[in-house]
């Protein structure tokens, strides 16, 4: 093949090579930061980028390039199902977002090759004219030095052109990814509209211009812009819009996205704080009923005595049932827990009591849970820090007991101040996986209904802050902690609300 091309074509033809191959690495980056490689190997991306750039020549060598629009369109095309394979071998694929990335990245591609094309038009006409300088004769004395002038001024444009091509998609490409924050979210349809249409509608443009961008007149090809000199400040504007048309939707979205979470984040507050007053209520039913359960005790007396001082056999009995009773009320009336704050005790007894009827082998330690009664820290927060904790404790047990029901399951609670600081530790079994996405704090929930749930340890987080205190956690074998910081308000002014 390379025997009949000139040094010149050989040259261009490993230039073309090293651009797509440089495109198949953006690729990488731009669907690695999305989607999960089916394999582990480090290598993965180099072999996404050599796949890509192997499709994308044989796809050429199938389909040489045309003048002709409909040809050229269909070639396009093609290249959407391409990127749709390798995603398909490579990737374990998320079906709405998928179309969004493989539109995203052909769109960006091509308004970079038109802008670079349409921006360095000028500038390689002038580069071209200096040629036609009649002084050059004295200084290139023989065709060939000046043939080869010549060539290596189209050479160097061609690296401009490739470089800026490259550096307007890596912008492009690494502003999608870093706007994107929330990959993870399961979108609905409307939301994977959005985003599409300004991608779809950047690459439709470009299809537009491939069948009308080249004519051939007088067996020469003219593009529209040189035919008609305002289309070159206008087609550059309009594909500048486009592009920025499918980064602002991008960004418009994730706003949508954190207004979605700040709202179900606070729905989820008003939650807790209704069963924060719930516990609260207990806790005075609880007393009340103790304190009834004292007035009442003379009569209670009363009736044993009369039934101990009974002449018939089923006397006893009769005792033994009714103390029997009184057992039952007088357990369900206790709290097993002693904190120090009535909340966070009615909280444990509440939490305890539903986790027991799950996991009935349940071990809920919290011996070494004790605050002060000048604390300076609300009850009502700390029944939101530790209510977290414990709802996610008892759901990472939940979850380790169905996959070994012979397992041991706990969860252990811990305090201790120093100085004015308090911390909270909270330990507990687990299955020894986690779901975590890089640059994320918090390990993401394994539910489906991912916009409701998952809240808990970014609330425990805001929480956390306003004491000018933070949250973190560490894994040891089978063993997840959850650790809080919290610095004691001396006075209230300290705290920042």
């Amino acid at each position: 093949m390379y025997n009949s091309m000139s040094p010149m074509e050989i040259a261009f033809e490993f230039l073309d090579i090293a651009f797509v191959l440089a495109q198949g690495f953006l690729l990488s980056y731009f669907f690695g930061s999305f989607l999960e490689l089916r394999g582990k190997g480090r290598y993965m991306g180099l072999y996404v980028a050599a796949v890509y750039g192997l499709m994308r020549k044989s796809l050429d060598y199938w389909l040489p390039f045309s003048y002709e629009g409909l040809r050229a369109v269909g070639k396009q095309a093609l290249h959407l199902v391409l990127l749709a394979m390798l995603i398909f071998c490579f990737y374990r694929a998320f079906q709405s977002l998928t179309v969004f990335l493989i539109m995203a990245f052909q769109a960006v591609r091509d308004i970079s090759v038109y802008l670079a094309v349409i921006l360095l038009d000028k500038p390689g006409n002038m580069a071209f004219a200096l040629w036609e300088w009649k002084g050059w004769e004295r200084i290139f004395t023989s065709p060939f030095t000046w043939s080869l002038a010549v060539n290596l001024t189209t050479g160097a444009l061609q690296v401009f052109r490739i470089l800026l091509i490259l550096l307007l998609m890596r912008l492009s490409l690494k502003r999608i990814v870093t706007d994107f924050r929330e990959k993870q979210v399961r979108m609905a349809q409307e939301e994977v509209l959005f985003i599409l249409l300004p991608a779809l509608t950047g690459f439709m443009l470009c299809s537009l211009l491939r069948v009308i961008m080249v004519t051939v007149e007088q067996d020469a090809a003219v593009f529209l812009y040189q035919k008609y000199p305002p289309l070159a400040v206008l087609l550059p504007v309009v594909l500048l819009l486009s592009l920025q048309s499918i980064l602002q939707g991008v960004r418009t979205f994730q706003k949508i996205q954190i207004l979605n979470n700040e709202k179900n984040s606070r729905m989820i507050l008003e939650k807790q704080v209704e069963n924060m007053q719930e516990y609260m209520r207990e806790r005075e039913r609880i007393y009340s009923g103790v304190q009834s359960v004292k007035h009442d005790m003379k009569n209670t007396l009363a009736v044993i005595s009369s039934l101990a001082g009974g002449q018939e056999p089923e006397a006893g009995g009769e005792l033994q049932a009714y103390l029997s009773a009184l057992n039952q009320t007088m357990d369900q009336l206790e709290i097993a827990f002693h904190t120090g704050n009535q909340v966070v005790d009615a909280l444990l007894h509440r939490k305890s009591r539903e986790a027991l009827e799950t996991l009935p082998d349940l071990r809920l330690d919290a011996e070494e849970l004790r605050f002060p009664s000048s604390l300076g820290i609300r009850s009502y927060d700390l029944g939101i820090l530790l209510g977290n904790a414990l709802d996610n404790a008892l759901e990472a047990c939940i979850k380790l007991k169905k996959l070994e029901p012979e397992a041991e399951v706990f969860i252990r609670l811990i305090s201790f101040q120093r100085g004015n600081l308090l911390f909270l530790r909270v330990e507990n079994s687990f299955d020894g996986t986690i779901i975590r996405k890089s640059g994320e704090d918090f390990p993401k929930t394994d539910k489906r209904d991912k916009e409701l749930h998952g809240m808990g340890l970014p609330n425990m987080k805001r929480v956390a802050e306003s004491y000018q205190g933070t949250v973190d956690w560490n894994l040891a074998g089978r063993v997840f902690t959850l650790a809080v910081m919290l610095k004691c308000p001396s006075s209230d002014r300290e705290r920042r609300v």
